[in-house]
């Protein structure tokens, strides 16, 4: 196999990275892709207690084993599958299962933060961030923590205002400076999509 193409999407928590990932994997039907979280490789603590975990701040750099991430898809690279770990937001720490993850033509990592470290940059062929406001990203993170991860309305409000804010001006806004190409609203970008998938089928 000749070497996968690397994508990256970053972008704040909401904007709409997941949406433009499925997006472009929908476009490439007629070709097998492999999608990486980055939320997959939060670091555990199994020996802090669930509130104790629930009070670690999950939008800093260090929260991410970028370690594991790049040595993954080194091995990704060298056509050698591999074994991503599942997170649980629940209980905020890693289940002990893992997910088989083969090689494939195409591998999209997308995170918050996969453009703010050098060595996983340096592994990405195209580089995207998704560009949305921020009253937006918030409404969607509030539906999305409510609905899928057990959280109340108040819990959401607070980490935003104490947290997810903070770190999203401090560490991703800045990285978009990294980017090939910033995409306003994600996958609702349709001109956007047909270039990125343009440039894949190259």
């Amino acid at each position: 196999m000749n070497r996968p193409i690397i994508i990256g999407v970053a972008g704040g928590s909401g904007s709409g990275k997941t949406t433009l990932a499925d997006m472009i994997i929908s476009r490439l039907s007629d070709r097998k892709v492999s999608l990486i979280e980055e939320d997959a490789y939060y670091k555990s603590f199994p020996n802090l207690t669930l509130e104790e975990r629930k009070r670690l701040n999950y939008d800093h750099p260090d929260a991410f084993d970028h370690d594991l991430l790049c040595e993954h898809l080194e091995k990704l690279l060298r056509s050698e599958p591999i074994e991503k770990p599942v997170y649980s937001f629940i209980t905020y720490d890693r289940t002990g299962e893992t997910v088989r993850v083969e090689p494939a033509p195409v591998i999209i990592v997308e995170g918050i933060l996969v453009l703010a470290d050098f060595r996983l940059r340096s592994l990405l062929d195209i580089k995207l961030f998704v560009d949305t406001d921020s009253d937006v990203r918030f409404i969607r993170r509030l539906m999305r923590d409510v609905k899928e991860r057990g959280r109340t309305l108040e819990s959401v409000v607070q980490q935003y205002l104490e947290v997810v804010r903070p770190m999203h001006l401090q560490f991703v806004e800045p990285t978009k400076r990294y980017a090939d190409l910033i995409i306003p609203e994600g996958g609702l970008n349709q001109v956007a999509v047909d270039l990125i998938v343009s440039r894949i089928k190259g």
